[in-house]
């Protein structure tokens, strides 16, 4: 706690939910207060009978109090439909691929599916290939590798003797690179 001069301290505190507690039972007063004299005004201009008026009195607080008592369910509930349409309206796009980490209905030709509900899935997108065929988009899949071998001979009959090393150097570079795939 930050001290402000000699004997006198500072406190800093989030009262906000402290607040909305005292404006809330500030609301319940004056609509016990509102309830009380609705009924008494009610009474005297009808010529009710004091049982009638209490009788009359106990129904609407008791209104009062259910419905202050129903009002954070409400509002839960109400709220957990909210986020429920929300979240079937608000699609999230996956053109690209992603992860889906939670639960979550998708639909498919067989009616409705659910994915993630083991554990995080990966969507992949799919493309044709140049025989037809349909696979995984892999990055880089389509661009062709190009391996250069700079060789210096002397004549063309060196060059013959050095075919056989380079043929084992290029199967050596391709079968590295199929390695790291």
């Amino acid at each position: 706690m930050p001290r402000a001069a000699a004997d006198t301290y500072v406190l800093d505190a989030d009262t906000r939910a402290f607040q909305a507690a005292m404006d809330a039972a500030t609301q319940s007063t004056r609509n016990f207060g509102s309830a009380f004299t609705a009924t008494i005004r009610q009474a005297i201009t009808s010529g009710k009978g004091l049982e009638d008026t209490l009788r009359s009195l106990a129904m609407r607080l008791s209104t009062l109090a259910l419905n202050s008592a129903l009002a954070p369910i409400e509002k839960g509930i109400s709220q957990t439909i909210n986020g429920f349409i929300s979240s079937i309206l608000t699609p999230k796009p996956f053109a690209r691929g992603g992860v889906v980490g939670a639960p979550a209905l998708f639909a498919h030709s067989g009616g409705l599916g659910v994915m993630g509900e083991a554990g995080p899935e990966a969507i992949l997108p799919l493309s044709r290939g140049a025989d037809g065929r349909l696979g995984v988009a892999a990055a880089g899949a389509s661009q062709p590798v190009q391996i250069v071998f700079n060789v210096q001979a002397r004549d063309a009959e060196s060059f013959r003797r050095t075919e056989g090393q380079l043929t084992a150097m290029l199967a050596r570079t391709v079968q590295r690179g199929r390695n790291k795939l």
